[in-house]
């Protein structure tokens, strides 16, 4: 029997090494904008496989991951050190450690849902590691309705104030399974703010047209034309939204010619201007139901 290829993206799983190795690069810089030191190992010998096999992703397209990495981060520690959440939930978690290389307090609580081969491959990988807060590893299918609302619902009971973040994920799924998703998740009162990363339709087909062949494992599909007011109806407004474009000008993490782009928007009528801040980013959304 043949071996697969080690190169292919088989499943969305496959898509966190992708990720792990840009967080991997970055952490490896001299002026690095954030460190993760264990990135590298959780990619394994199948992330620069992976990442090589990716048309122009390590040349042209990893200050879109150091943004979203960056940015996350920034919200993440606001919302705990200011805002006061007592749990974290990381939705579809991947290859994440925040809760091992962030200084959180002790008795934040951190929970890390994913699918069970991942979560078994992240623990096994940094075992002997201490995280820096209550760390709880919860294999779960979240495409399953029944795991994930009881999921969601025994978190809430354990929390006062939570922060669900899901980097990464809604792009993979139907605008159908994101609005059931959100519902799920204002049910809860004790899930106050969800942090998302979006792009919008015209983004979505230029990452298809670049990538489509090597992501027929894991497609990409969620882009709403409306941005974040598609999650208004499910019970979620937006409190904070952060450019990427702009995002990457202000860490110097972005593509060739972002300079000149940058003064042409500014040039342009307000509505392009929009059009443009709004093509990918990453927001905060806050429970109306709280």
């Amino acid at each position: 029997m043949s071996q697969p290829d080690p190169s292919v993206i088989a499943n969305v799983s496959d898509t966190a090494i992708w990720v792990a190795m840009y967080r991997a690069l970055e952490s490896e810089r001299r002026d690095a904008v954030f460190h993760d030191p264990y990135a590298r190992k959780l990619a394994g010998p199948r992330g620069p496989k992976i990442l090589e096999a990716m048309p122009k992703a390590r040349r042209e397209y990893s200050w879109p991951m150091v943004v979203r990495t960056t940015v996350l981060d920034e919200i993440i520690l606001r919302v705990v050190q200011k805002d006061g959440a007592d749990a974290v939930l990381n939705l579809a978690a991947g290859l994440d450690a925040r809760p091992y290389r962030m200084p959180f307090p002790p008795g934040l609580k951190w929970f890390d849902a994913d699918l069970p081969d991942m979560i078994s491959y992240k623990k096994s990988t940094l075992a002997g590691e201490s995280p820096r807060c209550v760390l709880e590893y919860v294999p779960v299918d979240l495409t399953d309705v029944s795991q994930r609302r009881t999921l969601f619902a025994r978190v809430g009971a354990a929390a006062k104030k939570v922060l669900v973040l899901s980097e990464g994920l809604l792009v993979y799924l139907s605008p159908e399974q994101v609005g059931t998703l959100a519902s799920d998740l204002s049910a809860q009162p004790s899930f106050r703010w969800w942090a998302i990363d979006i792009v919008s339709p015209k983004i979505l087909e230029q990452l298809k047209k670049l990538w489509g062949d090597q992501l027929d494992a894991a497609p990409l599909r969620f882009a709403p034309a409306d941005g974040t007011g598609f999650f208004e109806q499910f019970g979620w407004n937006e409190r904070e939204y952060r450019s990427t474009f702009k995002e990457s000008l202000r860490i110097n993490r972005t593509f060739r010619g972002a300079r000149v782009a940058n003064l042409l928007i500014k040039l342009s009528p307000k509505k392009k201007q929009e059009e443009a801040w709004r093509s990918g980013g990453i927001a905060v959304l806050e429970n109306m139901r709280t």
